[in-house]
């Protein structure tokens, strides 16, 4: 089934930030260990494609047999589907977004609610026909003033302002936006697998910016339309650091990253952020090969 009306399969020009997008994600493929860090991303006019149900398969096939201890040593197919949210989205949510705020004790649950209500701005990804409905990755954008007074939103917010208060200018810069310019800001949820195929990233954010463009003409009322409209986009991403780089680089050693990203897509927001602050994890993270 579509998810949006015919009408809007005519093309829209693509927004120049998000141009070289899909171009850069094509060629970045690495996994890291995760640190932390939230940026504000100025948005800009979003891009349209035509709708429709949207799917994507993995074409790689089998290449092995089974070995003689019964193991599979070859490739698995999975056909990957996008899908609106949807109430038995809950718990697969849930578990997508267990470590959002590291081990702070929020209401999670209350979040998650919101992002399932959501249903014209949003997308879950799933393996089509998984009897599991697994979640492999969500991608969604909350008006930040809209919802200011659910209690998850409140405590987020906290967060936010608690880990920037020791960076200087940042709190303000982030008080700002999350207060008085709260209306037209989007808090940008992206969480997935490590492991998800990156041919599927750049569909999955051009959905994203198409549902928002759509939301801001095809809501029933002004208010609604006028969420939508946002003018930055405030997002929460994990991060490796490495502590020596800088050391390494003069002692003349520049094999050294001082950031490597857990997924590549977040290096190319990050680029485009207007600025960024960064705060250290509690809970220890997973190495790449073990998410």
């Amino acid at each position: 089934m579509p998810r949006r009306p015919t009408r809007h399969q005519r093309l829209k020009s693509w927004p120049i930030t998000f141009s070289p997008f899909g171009r850069a994600l094509a060629r970045m493929g690495s996994v890291y260990m995760p640190k932390c860090h939230s940026e504000s991303i100025e948005n800009h006019t979003p891009s349209s494609a035509s709708n429709g149900f949207i799917k994507h398969p993995l074409d790689e096939k089998p290449d092995g047999s089974e070995s003689s201890d019964g193991e599979f040593d070859g490739v698995v197919q999975a056909d990957f589907a996008f899908f609106d949210p949807k109430p038995n989205d809950f718990h697969g949510v849930k578990t997508l977004l267990q470590t959002y705020l590291d081990v702070e004790e929020w209401d999670l649950s209350g979040f998650v609610d919101l992002i399932l209500e959501q249903t014209t701005v949003g997308t879950v990804v799933k393996v089509e026909d998984d009897e599991d409905e697994g979640i492999f990755a969500l991608v969604t954008a909350l008006n930040l003033r809209r919802y200011r007074e659910q209690k998850c939103i409140i405590q987020l917010k906290d967060h936010f302002l608690a880990k920037a208060s020791q960076e200087k200018g940042v709190a303000d810069q982030l008080r700002l936006l999350l207060g008085e310019q709260a209306h037209d800001v989007g808090l940008l949820v992206s969480q997935r697998v490590v492991n998800l195929p990156p041919q599927l990233l750049p569909p999955l954010y051009d959905s994203l910016f198409n549902e928002v463009s759509w939301a801001t003409e095809d809501e029933p009322t002004e208010d609604l339309r006028n969420s939508f409209r946002f003018k930055h986009y405030v997002m929460l991403s994990k991060i490796y650091k490495h502590k020596h780089a800088e050391q390494n680089r003069k002692l003349g050693d520049d094999s050294v990253e001082a950031i490597v990203y857990a997924k590549p897509e977040d290096e190319i927001f990050h680029k485009l952020s207007s600025w960024s602050f960064y705060f250290p994890l509690r809970s220890e993270q997973p190495a790449p090969h073990e998410a």
